[in-house]
């Protein structure tokens, strides 16, 4: 038995002793893994990024480059879960390469890691579909949660990062800009999304059907000419719907 019980936690499986009068087996559950792939002009900053992660098993980074153009070719091969990318890079810009790496898989997260807290390289950002922005003296704990809440769907911004879109809530707006007009209903679906909720909560939250609320946010995508949730959610805090 103590044979067993010995192996404990191998990675990346969890080894349970599963005993019963004299017989005994051994099953194995597989930890959740995240693939990642790194991009950042400085070799430095990449390797910082590797040694925060490496103790952690639930990711695993397969890839990381200094040249963002190199970095398309492997990431088409790869498909990262997350793509952790620089914004102000020689070759080509983060904003560039997210706009790529999208079109390529829209299904691989991004999530931003840079020195810039100002709005419009946010704004910018957001805009080709980013699932989260952090900034460089972020630490570990903060990382992790970041790329874990990414890969899993989710939004994640540093807290300087939302303090700078909260604040161009304040600022007057271009008054000449079409307004977008939706329903009371389709607001109070745009505050719930932005909460991180599924639809399934929303649907529990409002007292209407999964399905409802499905249709809800097609007609709400549609009418905001928005692509991602990232870019709803600007547009929401310019126009003062959260």
């Amino acid at each position: 038995m103590s044979k067993y019980r010995a192996l404990g936690k191998t990675y990346p499986y969890w080894w349970v002793y599963c005993g019963k009068n004299a017989y005994f087996c051994i099953s194995k559950v597989k930890v959740s893994q995240f693939n990642i792939y790194i991009v950042d002009d400085h070799k430095m900053m990449i390797d910082g990024i590797s040694a925060l992660l490496k103790n952690d098993e639930r990711f695993v980074i397969i890839g990381q480059n200094t040249n963002p153009l190199n970095a398309l070719v492997e990431i088409e091969k790869k498909k990262p879960h997350v793509l952790i990318t620089d914004i102000s890079m020689k070759e080509l810009s983060g904003i560039e390469l997210a706009k790529r790496v999208k079109a390529i898989d829209n299904n691989i997260k991004i999530l931003a890691l840079s020195m810039h807290d100002d709005r419009q390289t946010i704004s910018d950002m957001l805009e080709v579909g980013i699932s989260g922005y952090v900034l460089k003296n972020t630490g570990m704990d903060e990382l992790t949660a970041a790329i874990t809440k990414v890969a899993n769907g989710q939004m994640f911004f540093s807290a300087e990062v939302t303090d700078t879109m909260m604040k161009a809530m304040s600022e007057p707006k271009n008054t000449n800009k079409e307004t977008v007009s939706l329903t009371p209903r389709e607001i109070e679906i745009v505050k719930l999304i932005s909460t991180e909720l599924s639809n399934a909560q929303i649907g529990e939250k409002l007292f209407i059907s999964e399905r409802t609320v499905e249709t809800h946010r097609k007609n709400i995508f549609r009418k905001t000419n928005t692509k991602s949730v990232a870019g709803l959610i600007k547009l929401a805090m310019e126009s003062k719907w959260i």
